[in-house]
């Protein structure tokens, strides 16, 4: 059962996502970047338990929207830190709302 209401969770999630025109792994990155601003790809990468390379992706479909900034880190070149830009701010309150609504279906 518990497999079940993960699965139809994440089913929900997607479908809201896609609603926004994002993907549930965008929405993913944006909170993390919101709690932990300054994560490299490789932090991010291994916190959504996935490939370097679909981070990377992932962050280049954000900064074309404008939401996500790669900044180099000043102790080394070859890394790239993460921050938010200002058109991620509305996208986190609905990310958000969705989140809570989400919540509620599971407790009632």
């Amino acid at each position: 059962m518990l497999h079940d209401v993960a699965r139809q969770l994440r089913l929900e999630s997607d479908r809201r996502a896609r609603a926004h025109d994002m993907t549930r792994a965008q929405w993913v990155i944006l909170v993390c970047l919101e709690r932990r601003p300054g994560l490299t790809q490789k932090a991010l990468a291994e916190i959504l338990e996935v490939e370097p390379i679909t981070v990377a992706r992932l962050i280049d479909r954000l900064e074309d929207r404008g939401m996500v900034e790669r900044r180099g880190d000043p102790a080394d070149r070859r890394v790239w830190r993460l921050h938010l830009l200002p058109p991620a701010t509305p996208v986190l309150r609905d990310i958000h709302a969705e989140r809570e609504d989400l919540r509620r279906l599971l407790v009632d």
